[in-house]
């Protein structure tokens, strides 16, 4: 079986590594192309693309998916399937190309969190328990047939950084093993359930992530581990921007103004939210290094 992978971030990767280590052919990669990247605006390669470098595969670096020549070129490796892992909206020339389709893993148990931010979604939204789906692409965004789906569990202490680990790995195993299902012809591909209430994962963005201190102690920590180690939330206190990336919640009555900053003996800072207070374990000040709470209170005051 011939297979075209499209990927672009460290999510996408070990998939890749586990299909090559299985045996599989894979005749061609398609990840986005080159950007600047950084303050010296040098030019970077994509996760994926350093992988394919490393491993000589065929790369294409299509800006359009449209376009002419990139459709001719994929067509011309004559690939039997395609497997999509964290890349871009495929258009149905593209997705409906191979003899087999194209397959899709996504970081949690569909129909739930469809959309670009799975994981971070499943913590903010307080879930304890999450997963990766394995499906083949139609046209409506995340809602094909699922093939293969498995269960992970949320841990109060991980966050979106480790649960992004956890799921890259049951993922890349499940996505060897859907490749083997369709190779045995055993594949049983079977509807996405309707539920009532759809959770959503949006595209996240800067402003998204600034903390709301009139949201209770135990959502804003989920807020901070959702988020953490990236984008990470963030809050602004006389016109310097704080990212947090760890935190405790505690809940109990105060007087406190929403948003007042309170540090105790110079080793510890909370912040008043609306039933408690936000202690802050871990952060960074723009323009300097990310660092815990005492080691920022030794050279830093609000």
């Amino acid at each position: 079986m011939k297979i075209v992978y499209m990927g672009t971030p460290d999510f996408a990767v070990r998939p890749l590594e586990k299909l090559l280590e299985s045996g599989c052919e894979i005749v061609g990669v398609v990840t986005m192309p080159d950007k600047p990247a950084g303050r010296g605006h040098k030019i970077q390669f994509s996760p994926v693309k350093n992988f394919a470098l490393q491993h000589n595969l065929k790369i294409l670096q299509p800006e359009k998916l449209k376009d002419e020549q990139f459709l001719t070129e994929l067509r011309a490796l004559n690939a039997d399937l395609q497997i999509v892992v964290a890349f871009r909206m495929l258009p149905e020339v593209v997705w409906n190309m191979p003899k087999f389709g194209t397959i899709n893993l996504h970081a949690s148990l569909l129909p739930q969190y469809r959309g670009a931010a799975p994981i971070n979604w499943a913590i903010i939204n307080g879930e304890t328990t999450t997963g990766v789906t394995t499906f083949f692409l139609q046209h409506e965004i995340d809602t094909g047939n699922i093939i293969l789906q498995q269960s992970v569990d949320i841990k109060q202490n991980d966050n979106a950084g480790t649960l992004h680990n956890k799921l890259m790995e049951i993922g890349s195993d499940l996505v060897v093993e859907t490749v083997n299902l369709l190779k045995n012809g055993k594949v049983t591909e079977k509807p996405q359930p309707i539920c009532e209430k759809l959770k959503l994962a949006p595209k996240i963005f800067k402003e998204d992530c600034r903390l709301d201190f009139s949201k209770q102690c135990v959502d804003l920590q989920n807020f901070v581990r959702g988020l953490s180690p990236y984008p990470a939330a963030w809050f602004e206190h006389n016109n310097i921007t704080y990212k947090i990336f760890e935190t405790e919640a505690e809940k109990i009555k105060h007087n406190f103004e929403l948003g007042k900053i309170i540090t105790e003996n110079k080793k510890n800072i909370k912040i008043a939210v609306s039933d408690g207070f936000l202690h802050i374990k871990n952060l960074q000040p723009a323009g300097k290094k990310r660092m815990n709470t005492e080691d920022f209170l030794r050279g830093n005051k609000f």
